[in-house]
C-alpha cells in the first residue's frame, strides 16, 4: 500500500476543480532517479531544476579540479540522482505549497485510483477534511481519524506517557 498526500488547488470554486486535485505518492521515485532533469521539467519544478543544475555543475567542476577518477565522478553523479529519487515527493509538495495549493490530508491506497476513490468517497460522505498540519500523529493513517487506543507503537501521542 502506498501513502499519498492530497493537494487542493488555490481557488476551490466549483465541482470541476475536483479534477485538479493532486495526489503525490510518498516514497522513492524511479523516474526522478533515472532522469532527474527531465522529471523536474515534466512536473514543472523550475526552482528545483535550477538548484539541481547548479549543484551538479559545481560537483562536476569540483571533481574535475581535484582530478578525481571517472569512477568517483560517476559515483558522485549517481548519488546526487539517488538523492533526487528519494526526495522527489518532497520537491513536488514544496512546489505545490509555494504555489498556494493547500494540503487536504493523507490517504492510503494500493494505487492512485484506489487512493482517489477512497479520498473522494470519504469527502462525499461529508467527513471533515483536515490539513496535515492539524492532524495528530495518531490520525495520519488513512483518511479517517484513528482512536489513540488503536495505535500500536512506542510513542503513539506526542507528550503522552511512555
Amino acid at each position: 500500500m502506498s501513502t499519498y498526500t492530497v493537494h487542493v488547488p488555490p481557488r476551490e470554486s466549483s465541482a470541476r476543480d475536483l479534477e485538479r486535485y493532486v495526489f503525490v505518492r510518498d516514497g522513492f521515485s524511479f523516474w526522478a532517479f533515472l532522469l532527474a532533469p527531465l522529471w523536474m521539467l515534466w512536473h514543472r519544478l523550475w526552482l528545483a531544476l535550477i538548484g539541481y543544475v547548479v549543484i551538479a555543475a559545481l560537483l562536476q567542476i569540483g571533481l574535475h579540479l581535484i582530478n578525481a577518477s571517472a569512477t568517483v565522478t560517476f559515483t558522485a553523479g549517481a548519488l546526487l540522482s539517488l538523492l533526487v529519487g528519494f526526495e522527489a515527493a518532497t520537491l513536488r509538495r514544496m512546489t505545490l505549497a509555494r504555489r498556494g495549493w493547500k494540503n487536504a490530508g493523507i490517504v492510503v491506497g494500493d494505487d492512485i485510483e484506489s487512493a482517489e476513490r477512497r479520498f473522494f468517497d470519504a469527502w462525499l460522505r461529508g467527513e471533515p477534511r483536515q490539513s496535515m498540519s492539524s492532524l495528530a500523529p495518531t490520525e495520519t493513517v488513512g483518511i479517517g481519524t484513528a482512536r489513540p487506543s488503536e495505535i500500536i507503537g512506542l510513542f503513539p501521542q506526542p507528550g503522552g506517557s511512555r
